[in-house]
């Protein structure tokens, strides 16, 4: 897979965290190291050996943790793997400084190649979820099911809430930013993060507050921190202007897994009217919609993200890749023939579950 977003010529030394990331009760933590990168990846062993594969990518600034939730509840249901994407979570930055979605989505696909797991079932909230799309693209053999949580989809016209966040992107915009919040102490800082990603920030237990402070106090002390997620919040804001084959909704067209659309109504980073055009772009798809949830609706509501993604599951289990009922399917054979047969999505109507969901 070739690059279409070149990284810059500086590169920032990795340089081990002084402390250790959080492990969870249940969670294992184990070391990928490939040539030129290295992964750290958070594991929850399987209730039950031969579970299938899957894999779960967090959004920007976040890391494996954001899925420790939702590993929990899918114990019984899948063999799940969570990486830190290069530069976050206890990953160093990898060594040629790439950290555009192009990048990102290589080193998963690298990762999954040398693994041998795939194909796998593939999750990405946010930034996680553009990387994820870019995966199913390219390598559809790699993915037998798509489960996207707010991706981070090309808006023409993003929320005012997102663009501070945006702004990241502009060179130097992170050094303004870190000057201007020096005397922020990283509890204000992950009150600030939670009002921004969080339906209903109250939800927040305060044991879980207390460790999302210590492990941001963790990453400010990374001397990559701030240039892991600047570059990475340009990485995404270029796939924006992309167009042809590389635009992202392009790539979403392509995508032959069944996909698991989840959005929050509350979500201040992806808007919600972003839900019925991501329906009716990817070729196999199923829409859950939570009335309360925010950005991340996998750590606010795991229990209906879960319920929604065994029902995806039921329906994928015994399909071999590209094939349905013994024949090859009838997106595969468009796709091979460059036809294309997008279907329109009908508007989510309330659900009954409890969380507030609403289903399409």
């Amino acid at each position: 897979m070739s690059s279409t977003e070149p990284p810059e010529a500086r590169i920032v030394a990795a340089v081990p965290p002084a402390r250790p990331v959080r492990v969870g009760a249940g969670e294992k933590l184990r070391t990928t190291s490939l040539p030129g990168l290295t992964l750290n990846v958070r594991t929850r062993p399987p209730a039950v050996s031969g579970l299938p594969p899957a894999v779960f990518l967090h959004g920007l600034g976040g890391c494996s943790q954001n899925w420790s939730a939702l590993m929990e509840q899918l114990a019984d249901r899948l063999d799940i793997e969570a990486p830190d994407l290069p530069g976050f979570g206890d990953s160093p930055p990898p060594d040629d400084g790439d950290y555009s979605v192009t990048g990102h989505a290589r080193a998963v696909i690298r990762h999954l190649d040398a693994s041998g797991r795939a194909p796998v079932h593939l999750a990405g909230n946010s930034m996680g979820g553009t990387i994820a799309i870019r995966v199913a693209a390219v390598r559809p053999d790699l993915v037998r099911s798509l489960t996207l949580v707010s991706p981070a989809l090309p808006e023409r016209r993003p929320q005012r809430t997102a663009v501070p966040t945006g702004l990241l992107a502009i060179p130097g915009a992170t050094r303004l930013f870190s000057r201007a919040t020096r005397d922020w102490d990283a509890e204000r800082r992950t009150r600030e993060l939670l009002a921004l990603t969080y339906g209903d920030p109250r939800q927040v237990s305060q044991e879980d507050f207390a460790l999302a402070v210590e492990e941001y106090e963790r990453r400010l002390a990374l001397p990559y921190f701030w240039d892991a997620l600047a570059r990475s919040a340009r990485g995404l804001i270029d796939t924006y202007a992309l167009g042809g084959q590389h635009s992202m909704w392009r790539q979403a067209e392509r995508v032959l897994a069944p996909t698991l659309l989840v959005y929050g109504m509350r979500d201040q980073l992806v808007s919600f009217r972003m839900a019925r055009r991501a329906s009716a772009t990817f070729r196999d798809s199923r829409l859950l919609t939570l009335l309360d949830a925010g950005h991340v609706a996998m750590m606010e509501y795991p229990g209906a993200v879960a319920r929604s993604m065994r029902e995806l599951l039921d329906d994928v289990d015994g399909r071999p890749v590209g094939v349905r009922d013994g024949r090859e399917t009838q997106e595969a054979q468009e796709v091979r023939d460059g036809r294309d047969s997008r279907k329109i999505r009908g508007v989510p109507v309330p659900g009954t579950d409890g969380s507030g969901a609403a289903r399409g």
